[in-house]
């Protein structure tokens, strides 16, 4: 049946997608020829599993040059940069299947983080710290939220790089989370008819940018960070196998980071313009997510839905594309 592209910006097993990890959501398979294309399989990772799904992990990542290379994210099903102070950016590793022995390094939570993990149902979310006015709002939010100071055996400093990117935690020594949400399935599936032939894309944030370049050979989008190659260390070369564009409204929150540096707060609830990467193209697409508990859907400007192809899937949030 034909649904609309439920995105779990956070959310799960990938079929076929990461040689490091295991098939896990079967993708639709491709129609005989002159048959009519298969419907996108929507189902939550490890569908049958109990509780819908697998636990939900998401982890903060700290994505300055000094905190470079990261660890683990190679690992997650998807991948969420967001604005922060002073026109960079941080990531959201959200983790619903394999996880990784280390993730990091591990950085502070923000507004943005609350809203945009709400989809998931109740995930573990670990961070480094966060405002004080943050605290009270986290605690309260529908994540179970993981800082040192609540499990200092989970966590390690590694010896490479200056505090404060250098605070990395053990996922398999945190509590795993609820399942992920079955309002929130990743929906993979052929691509619809369209889209436009597309090498490479790029997210300019004031002070940092992200970028995407189509990989024939690994039939993969390969991630840049401001203009050089992101790798993470135990799995090299970052990749995608769908990337999201997500323009949304990013006004200035309430609160502020120690520098006095107001924090932006990119709203994940709504809809609005997107372009999703998959297969070498970009096809122009509306997102739509109506509320807080429910995944975002993505269609084509006919109202068609849009799969996604098999891999990991990187969302990048910002106020423009």
């Amino acid at each position: 049946m034909r649904a609309a592209v439920l995105l779990a910006v956070l959310a799960t097993v990938l079929a076929g997608g990461l040689a490091c990890q295991p098939a896990r959501t079967q993708r639709a398979p491709d129609a005989p020829q002159g048959a009519a294309p298969p419907e996108p399989t929507a189902e939550p990772p490890s569908a049958g599993a109990p509780s819908n799904g697998p636990p939900v992990l998401a982890v903060k990542i700290d994505n300055v040059p000094e905190a470079r290379p990261p660890t683990g994210i190679g690992s997650a099903d998807v991948v969420v940069v967001e604005p922060v102070e002073g026109g960079l950016s941080r990531l959201v590793a959200v983790f619903g299947g394999k996880r990784p022995p280390v993730v990091g390094p591990v950085r502070s939570a923000r507004e943005t983080d609350l809203e945009l993990l709400s989809q998931f149902g109740r995930p573990t979310l670990v961070f480094s710290g966060a405002a004080p006015e943050l605290l009270p709002k986290l605690d309260s939010a529908p994540v179970d939220p993981v800082r040192p100071e609540q499990l200092p055996g989970a966590f390690f400093r590694g010896g490479d790089r200056p505090v404060p990117h250098n605070l990395f935690v053990r996922p398999d020594e945190v509590p795993a989370g609820a399942a992920w949400s079955p309002k929130a399935p990743l929906v993979f599936g052929p691509a619809p008819a369209g889209g436009v032939p597309r090498e490479s894309a790029q997210v300019d944030y004031l002070a940092a940018s992200t970028g995407f370049t189509w990989s024939p050979e690994q039939q993969r989008w390969l991630v840049s960070m401001d203009g050089e190659p992101a790798a993470a260390t135990d799995s090299g070369r970052l990749g995608a196998g769908t990337v999201v564009l997500q323009e949304v409204r990013v006004r200035d929150s309430s609160l502020s980071d120690s520098a006095g540096s107001v924090s932006p707060h990119a709203e994940t609830v709504g809809s609005g313009r997107a372009v999703v990467l998959r297969d070498g193209k970009a096809f122009d697409a509306r997102w739509s997510r109506p509320s807080p508990d429910v995944g975002t859907t993505y269609t084509t400007a006919s109202g068609e839905p849009l799969p996604f192809a098999p891999g990991p899937v990187w969302v990048a949030l910002n106020d423009r594309l």
